[in-house]
């Protein structure tokens, strides 16, 4: 039975939605990824890495704070009722995950520390149970068990594992701020645009970085050098520049939005391809050759994203509850407001 249009043509606005969320994961994956080989030269010069995310995110910040203040124009009131999201993203999604993977790394391989931040997917599926009810079905589990499979051999942990318990601990705090990040970054229920809380969220996160420092809790040294940047001796400033539009604003930016269309657990599972990319750009700017076990690794997060995005029922994103009829299974049930829910969920950002 062929569905009215206005119904259709929710339906071509959700496909829409969805593709438009998947692009913006990709760009942010990539971005994020791009922060270890463009940073390596400021480590490698004296930099700490407290203060190069320090400068990172501070930098981003300042980016997305005019265009944030415009979109806020008049709605002000939405950053009062948001707050404590905001405040949620920045010290938990930005300063606390970055000061628990720089403790982990500390005590456990750099592989390791990656692989149980990246256990936040696993959180955010167990979040969405827990707290939405949205209990993972099979293709789900499968996905999951792919994607840590996938991250296994593409940090190739098996090498040389250092266990301590300490930094597994720590390692688990960052793997919190990452579910942190998808989870609040699909919350809609604010009103505030994606790049309000990106923007927002930053000089909350660089404001904790900064007093972090200042109490001594994290070293910043930040020397004024010459750091080679993809093959190239620049100036400190321009590394930190591009690491501040590139790995900063863009890619917290295009997180944010594409959790707001894809929703948290979607979008969790895309953005292990930042694993991927990070290997990548270590190839084409470092000249680090990834071994025929982390293309296979790559493989297998792809599969598992697969997984996941077969076995979404909509792409309206996961804050909605499962009866919802934003859902294609309640739609039926809930025809006459489909077309209501349509119109929100395509209102711009």
């Amino acid at each position: 039975m062929r569905l009215p249009p206005e119904y259709e043509e929710w339906e071509d606005a959700m496909e829409r939605r969805i593709v438009t969320g998947l692009a913006l994961g990709l760009v942010a994956a990539v971005s994020f990824g791009s922060s270890g080989a463009l940073a390596k030269g400021l480590l490698e010069s004296g930099w700490t890495p407290a203060a190069a995310v320090t400068w990172r995110v501070g930098v981003a910040a300042l980016i997305l704070a005019l265009p944030a203040c415009y979109q806020m124009r008049g709605h002000w009131s939405l950053l009062r009722r948001g707050w404590t999201s905001v405040a949620a993203f920045g010290l938990m999604a930005v300063a606390f995950c970055q000061l628990s993977y720089f403790f982990a790394i500390e005590r456990v391989s750099v592989g390791v520390g990656m692989l149980l931040e990246y256990l936040g997917i696993v959180l955010v599926v167990g979040w969405l149970w827990l707290r939405h009810h949205q209990r993972p079905r099979p293709l789900t589990l499968a996905g999951v068990g792919l994607a840590v499979a996938g991250l296994l051999l593409v940090l190739d942990v098996f090498g040389a594992v250092q266990v301590d318990p300490v930094g597994v601990l720590w390692g688990l705090g960052a793997a919190a701020g990452l579910a942190t990040f998808f989870i609040v970054s699909a919350d809609e229920s604010t009103g505030l645009p994606p790049l309000v809380v990106a923007s927002f969220g930053l000089a909350v996160g660089a404001a904790a970085l900064l007093t972090a420092g200042a109490l001594g809790i994290l070293p910043m040294r930040s020397p004024a050098v010459t750091v080679g940047l993809a093959g190239v001796l620049v100036p400190a400033w321009v590394a930190v520049a591009v690491l501040g539009v590139v790995t900063g604003a863009l890619a917290y930016a295009a997180g944010v939005a594409a959790t707001r269309r894809l929703g948290s657990k979607l979008a969790s599972f895309v953005g292990l391809t930042e694993v991927l990319a990070a290997v990548l750009f270590a190839w084409l700017l470092l000249g680090e050759v990834p071994a025929p076990v982390q293309l296979a690794g790559g493989a297998l997060i792809l599969a598992g994203v697969v997984a996941v995005k077969l076995d979404e029922r909509s792409p309206v994103g996961d804050s909605r509850p499962a009866g919802s009829p934003a859902r294609r299974r309640g739609l039926r049930r809930s025809r006459p407001s489909a077309p209501v829910v349509a119109a929100q969920q395509t209102s711009p950002q």
